[in-house]
């Protein structure tokens, strides 16, 4: 591996960040609590969305007992319009699990947290990263970007594995908060001002539709049902504008993941959990 070249790669990253840096409220905290929340929604959804609902979402649950003692649905509540609701439910277990099992304290070491509902390789890395400081090596969106546009320019088919190999190697062993916060930073810029450098992933694909997708339509049902707690199918069918087995397809779906259940033994009615 070229030590000139991650000198190089290194300056330029840092030069950028320091006059570039951008300003979120996850970034002013050392609360592992905070951070892990803040990690929680970064999973697929846009930074201006988590900006909105983040500081009223720790509001509502300052901490990993206020989160325990909420039930899901104000979870859920708390949770709307940052989309994959199943983050928010994943997230409630994690902090049922740190009371119960790490007597309210975040675990330091990724391979725990790995272990956490909802918590991949990568998030765990950064929650390492982020709430400790630690020189954990790990790849995320922007970080990938960076990495390939740099490492990578001529390379059709780049493996994360070959990824992390620079990532493990430019991480300074002291500044990793820091210097994962600019990578991220450098890797937007990059999305908005050069053609997408992560088509060139051996894992890139690309999403699919959102509108007129399942996707979309179990939101709608579900920000329904969080709002008048229950409904018929029917009466779903109708506000939708759309077909009953549809809507009942959804709602099965919902309900084998933990979000709604059947109640009063009334044929097509769901009610959040």
């Amino acid at each position: 591996m070229d030590t000139k070249k991650i000198r190089i790669f290194r300056a330029a990253v840092w030069r950028y960040y320091r006059m570039h840096k951008r300003a979120m409220p996850w970034r002013n905290t050392r609360n592992p609590y905070k951070i892990l929340v803040s990690e929680a929604m970064l999973q697929q959804t846009q930074v201006s969305r988590i900006m909105e609902k983040y500081p009223v979402f720790i509001k509502k649950f300052p901490d990993f007992r206020a989160l325990v003692s909420a039930s899901p649905r104000a979870v859920l509540i708390a949770w709307q319009g940052l989309g994959y609701n199943r983050r928010a439910l994943s997230l409630k277990k994690c902090a049922e699990i740190i009371v119960r099992e790490y007597r309210g304290i975040l675990p330091r070491d990724p391979a725990k947290l790995e272990k956490l509902p909802g918590i991949g390789k990568a998030t765990a890395g950064s929650i390492a990263a982020f709430a400790f400081n630690a020189p954990v090596p790990f790849i995320e969106t922007n970080i990938r970007r960076v990495f390939i546009h740099f490492f990578f320019p001529e390379k059709k088919s780049v493996r994360d594995e070959d990824i992390l190999e620079y990532v493990a190697a430019a991480l300074p062993r002291k500044k990793a908060r820091e210097w994962y916060y600019a990578l991220m930073d450098y890797g937007a810029m990059l999305a908005k001002t050069i053609s997408n450098p992560n088509k060139k992933s051996a894992h890139y694909s690309r999403q699919s539709r959102f509108s007129g997708s399942d996707r979309e339509l179990r939101g709608k049902i579900l920000k329904f049902l969080l709002q008048k707690k229950s409904m018929t199918f029917g009466g779903m069918s109708k506000m939708l504008r759309e077909p009953i087995p549809r809507v009942k397809k959804i709602c099965a779906a919902l309900e084998q993941d933990g979000f709604i259940k059947k109640r009063g033994g009334k044929a097509g009615v769901g009610v959040v959990l």
